[in-house]
């Protein structure tokens, strides 16, 4: 369910053991990516890091659209613009995090999408939640207090970034819905990664022309307009850019051959997984309080995806009851 892996819901066509291995390795290889971003924040900018990530990762779309032979140019442009806005200012708030927290932390929160998700259709379009989705919302809610713990001091900004993301994610899961289901998963992502290149660009505009005070290493990640862009820098972000597009390419492909419950599901090992390259990669051990927020919001995405796998199994027995 990260930001990036964002896809229209698709049927159901072939073997759920597979869809599992590859929403697995999507989960993988996207939560790699996201652990390696803090290798470029100590010197580059967030801004030029969306920009160059980009600008790499649309030839790499437009190709793998041109091979498979899927659509580019989106049915409705207006719904995919509100739909990248959305997204990519998630993904501004996401990875922003990544420069002051681990990145099991982060996903942490922005683990807490499918809950806004339920609240906000609650609200805005009178979609009453049933006790497995309130419990599940006490259940994420608190384990997002105990992985966060946002505090009235220092950090705390940092520490509600990830629930930034989370709402914009949920807004963005919202519209490609209600909007954008008839969009081809290319047509999604150039959209998306456009979005990020403007975004990129004007960040890094702007910064350079209000010039601001850069704090040295990963703090001033967020304010940095533009750092030494050398041929070292550019191959980690190209590396980045093609584990973020063949992490939504596995996506995709599990999208199209289990129930979107089942996959919605294993996207939470993202969680798992971003525990562990923090540990090998890093050293980040979370601590017992985390470790339990974690646990928490597993259970609590469990209790949405059963809840999603039961409204599933009711619309398809619809027809059924219904054929003479």
């Amino acid at each position: 369910m990260h930001p990036e892996a964002g896809t229209t819901h698709m049927v159901s066509q072939g073997s759920p053991i597979e869809a599992s291995g590859a929403v697995l390795a999507a989960m993988a290889v996207i939560s790699l990516t996201d652990s390696l971003v803090v290798t470029i924040t100590g010197h580059a900018g967030l801004w030029q890091f969306h920009l160059l990530r980009a600008l790499c990762a649309l030839p790499l779309i437009a190709l793998a659209a041109r091979l498979a032979r899927l659509r580019l140019r989106p049915l409705a442009p207006a719904a995919v613009a509100l739909r990248s806005l959305l997204l990519s200012g998630a993904m501004l708030f996401y990875f922003g995090a990544l420069a002051f927290m681990p990145v099991a932390e982060a996903a942490a929160g922005l683990f807490t999408a499918p809950i806004f998700v339920v609240v906000i259709s609650a609200f805005a379009f009178g979609v009453r939640p049933g006790w497995r989705r309130i419990g599940a919302i006490v259940l994420g809610f608190s384990g997002v207090l105990l992985v966060l713990r946002p505090e009235l001091g220092g950090g705390s900004a940092a520490r509600f970034m990830p629930l930034a993301a989370a709402l914009l994610y949920a807004l963005s899961a919202i519209v490609t819905r209600r909007l954008c289901h008839r969009e081809s998963t290319p047509a999604l992502l150039a959209g998306f990664f456009a979005a990020m290149a403007a975004w990129g660009a004007l960040g890094c505009g702007l910064l350079a022309l209000l010039a601001p005070p850069v704090p040295e290493g990963p703090a001033g990640f967020l304010l940095r307009a533009w750092g030494p862009t050398d041929a070292g820098l550019l191959l980690r972000i190209a590396g980045l850019a093609l584990g973020a597009v063949i992490g939504v390419g596995l996506i995709t492909r599990a999208y199209l051959l289990a129930e979107t419950s089942l996959v919605a599901g294993l996207e939470y090992s993202m969680l798992v997984f971003a525990a562990f390259w923090g540990w090998l990669l890093w050293g980040q051990v979370p601590g017992l309080l985390e470790a339990a927020g974690m646990t928490l919001i597993l259970c609590s995405g469990a209790l949405l995806t059963l809840s999603a796998r039961r409204a599933e199994l009711r619309d398809a027995a619809v027809p059924a009851e219904a054929a003479p």
